[in-house]
């Protein structure tokens, strides 16, 4: 490389030091803090850049340049660097994978190429990421800035970011797609996880979007236990579950029982549909303090070999973190028997049963899955429960109790209406209650009443009862 082209990457580099993108806006501390991070970074590449070629520079090594002191600093990204990046080079690889998300210009100088070989410098490693036009580095990227390229040791010591135990990676701070770079790591681009990114720039953690790549959302509900109708030895083995997920850190830890007994805990819940099976599950998470994320189904099982665990794996890899309770509503699509294997999609079949079966089986929280007929569910999974509940059609208490709390706020009942009788003569289910509720109330606007009828309750049951072809 010629001085003139060797000073000309210089220079950029030293003059993309401007002040941070939109990206940072956040808490004015989080800002201050990126900024200067951001300034470090561009004077490292500058000095990397002018001692791998030989031109003049101020320090003759990078670790020479100071970093910002961030010991008194309060912002997550301070916290960050204090427990999991306390090395040159592990805090070197953490400012360049956020490099393109706060100052990607700062990355440009790197675009130089080679003009012997009339292409890029493979020592500065990089790689494109879909619609980002700009550099996006690599663990080469972070192995030329700490030794230039020369110093062999630095970038072997480089390699234990790969080992998923490192902190940074443990704490899904730094992401890493090992499986599509096992010919060579330093290939990989540096990721930062999307939540940590969040919380980072913004000191908000934010939840995960739904999408075709998560797909999962988040179960709430505006409901309390009160609002759940069911029968006593139900709500026994419920309170069970909700007992393991309140005391289980004391039957492991305080009381050592981690020896006999494994984290984690699988249930099933089965019976008919609108018995309370999702309401159960969000009150869970409702009560306990903790997300309680619904998988769909349709979006996880891919057409495409591989993308079906992939989906999943990063499902679960957050639900671990952050201890999610999982639910997997109609799980009979994914859990179900296991067929004969009698052609390549079969085998793929029994191989999605099998991945699930063992992430099931490893995860250390809460695993719900909910299916209309036990039955349906394959006994290689129905061993690894901890508890099988069945959710019950309600009987005529049960109903009875339902149709009051349905109907114990809005415009009230009409003189005629008899919920004793209608919960006497009618099986419906709790789901198909709320379904009457809406119909009566729709119909009693509609005719401007100033209470429900009994005639627009009937009607709304019959309804119900059309859409499973029974009669009423």
């Amino acid at each position: 490389m010629s001085e003139l082209a060797a000073s000309d990457v210089s220079n950029k580099s030293n003059g993309s030091k401007v002040s941070a993108s939109p990206a940072t806006s956040g808490s004015t501390d989080a800002v201050r803090v990126l900024d200067a991070e951001m300034n470090w970074l561009a004077m490292l590449l500058d000095a990397a850049i002018r001692l791998y070629f030989g031109q003049p520079c101020e320090v003759d090594d990078i670790a020479r340049i100071p970093a910002p002191e961030l010991r008194d600093e309060t912002t997550w990204y301070a916290q960050i660097v204090r427990e999991h990046a306390t090395e040159l080079d592990e805090r070197v690889t953490l400012a360049l994978a956020l490099a393109p998300y706060l100052r990607p210009q700062l990355l440009d100088p790197l675009f130089a190429r080679n003009p012997n070989l009339e292409r890029a410098f493979s020592e500065f490693g990089g790689t494109s990421r879909g619609a980002h036009v700009g550099f996006w580095p690599t663990y080469e990227t972070a192995a030329f800035v700490i030794g230039g390229g020369l110093a062999l040791e630095r970038r072997i010591n480089l390699t234990r970011l790969a080992d998923a135990s490192h902190p940074l990676r443990e704490a899904r701070i730094l992401h890493l797609e090992q499986a599509e770079h096992v010919s060579n790591w330093f290939a990989a681009p540096l990721q930062v996880d999307p939540l940590a990114l969040s919380r980072i720039t913004s000191g908000v953690e934010r939840r995960p979007e739904y999408s075709n790549t998560f797909p999962a959302r988040r179960l709430s509900t505006p409901l309390d236990w009160s609002d759940l109708v069911l029968q006593a030895g139900v709500r026994a083995e419920v309170d069970e579950l909700r007992a393991w997920i309140e005391h289980s850190a004391t039957l492991l830890d305080t009381w050592q029982l981690d020896r006999h007994i494994k984290p984690g805990y699988r249930s099933l819940f089965y019976g008919p549909p609108g018995t309370g099976k999702t309401l159960t599950a969000s009150l869970l998470g409702k009560t306990t303090g903790l997300d309680v994320y619904r998988i769909d189904l349709s979006l996880v099982v891919s057409k495409f070999i591989g993308e079906t665990e992939k989906n999943l794996a990063q499902v679960f890899d957050e639900a671990e973190k952050r201890e999610w309770i999982l639910f997997f509503d109609e799980a009979d699509a994914l859990f179900g028997t296991r067929t004969a294997t009698s052609s390549a999609n079969d085998r793929y079949a029994n191989q999605e049963v099998a991945y699930l079966l063992q992430r099931v089986e490893d995860f250390p929280g809460v695993v719900i899955l909910a299916s209309n007929l036990k039955g349906n569910i394959d006994d290689a999974f129905a061993r690894r429960f901890q508890s099988m509940i069945y959710f019950p059609s309600p009987g005529p208490v049960e109903r009875l109790t339902l149709w009051r709390n349905a109907f114990s706020r809005g415009p009230g009942l009409a003189a005629d209406v008899d919920l004793e009788r209608i919960a006497a003569a009618y099986e419906v289910t709790g789901g198909a209650i709320v379904n009457v509720l809406r119909h009566a109330a729709l119909a009693t606007l509609r005719r401007s009443g100033e209470t429900i009828a009994q005639a627009d309750i009937i009607e709304g049951i019959r309804r119900e009862f059309r859409k499973d072809g029974k009669t009423p």
